[in-house]
């Protein structure tokens, strides 16, 4: 857990607002490259978060998120580039008390209780946030008294956020910051966070529930062999996986499973049909271009319930994030022409 052990006189946590009206970005990343031996982490990474925004870090294992969160919370040193937060390098900020950062893991005493956990480490600072107010921001003031090592894993991912909002923080980095919470538990931590960035918090997270980034995130900054391939809202990240879904049920009637082989083959020779699904009676066609797919199965087959939907973002990530076939020191770096296009 990163804070500051000392600063000057913090507000509460709950009525900050960081830099407020401030010019000056939240984080600014520069050219970063981060090399181990001859293996290339972070190729050129460029990235720059305003004060308030909440946004997803997002890609797939191996893709350089990690390295580059440790850079950024001060862990490691970057190879080239430069890396600011609130216009200070990263262990200044945190000297300061403007990053705090909630890991996944983390060290806590199972023996202490949740206050107790939380009194401890506000111990460790010059001025913190009341106890009671950041276990109740945590929506966890009612396992107050619980041993930690009763507390479920989301319970426990609860309280690292509290200790976590105890120097309020400008800045908060959060990795997979729900994983093991229930839905009621995502839902309170996911309004808090929003209840904190409506006042100026900016809040950086990484996570592997998709869904949950494109609803929660105000931006979505996808990474791939330690580039940024996509940076834009959840709307146009999705806008940039081509095509629709055409899903429909097909007749179950006897003798008519052996022409679903047969509307099988036909779909698939249709110009930009990219793959045809059998679910069962139901059958899943993703196409550039839906309309001549609709046309067929209404027209030639007994389908009904037709269905067209847009990608989702699973389908976004799949296609931004997927490996291609060259070689990635042969990859082109991403173009200038807006965030949703890089």
């Amino acid at each position: 857990m990163l804070g500051r052990m000392s600063s000057p006189s913090p507000a509460p946590v709950l009525q900050r607002s960081a830099a407020p009206g401030s010019p000056t970005p939240a984080l600014r990343v520069a050219g970063l490259t981060k090399t181990f031996g001859p293996v290339a982490a972070v190729r050129g990474l460029d990235l720059t978060v305003e004060p308030g925004e909440i946004v997803a870090f997002l890609g797939p294992n191996g893709a350089g998120k990690t390295t580059t969160i440790d850079v950024m919370l001060g862990l490691s040193r970057p190879t080239t580039g430069t890396v600011e937060v609130f216009g200070r390098p990263p262990r200044e900020a945190i000297a300061r008390g403007l990053v705090s950062a909630v890991m996944q893991t983390g060290g806590l005493l199972k023996d202490l209780t949740v206050r107790e956990t939380v009194t401890y480490m506000a111990s460790l600072f010059a001025d913190t946030a009341p106890v009671d107010e950041v276990l109740a921001h945590a929506g966890i003031s009612g396992l107050a008294g619980r041993k930690v090592g009763k507390c479920s894993g989301g319970e426990q991912q609860r309280l690292r956020f509290a200790i976590a909002l105890l120097c309020d923080p400008a800045l908060l980095i959060l990795d997979e910051p729900t994983t093991g919470m229930d839905v009621e538990g995502r839902r309170a931590f996911w309004s808090a966070i929003r209840e904190d960035a409506a006042k100026g918090r900016t809040v950086l997270f990484a996570t592997h529930y998709l869904e949950e980034a494109d609803q929660y995130a105000d931006r979505i900054v996808l990474m791939r062999r330690g580039r940024i391939v996509a940076d834009g809202s959840g709307s146009q990240i999705k806008a940039l996986a081509a095509g629709r879904t055409v899903r429909a049920t097909l007749g179950a009637a006897p003798g008519e499973a052996a022409g679903h082989a047969e509307v099988h083959r036909a779909l698939a020779r249709i110009d930009g049909v990219e793959s045809v699904e059998d679910r069962g009676d139901t059958i899943l066609v993703h196409a550039k271009d839906t309309d001549p797919v609709a046309r067929y199965l209404l027209t030639q087959t007994s389908a009904r319930d037709l269905e067209i939907t847009s990608r989702g973002i699973e389908d976004a990530f799949l296609a931004l994030t997927g490996d291609p076939a060259e070689d990635p020191a042969d990859d082109p770096a991403p173009t200038s022409e807006g965030r949703a296009a890089r």
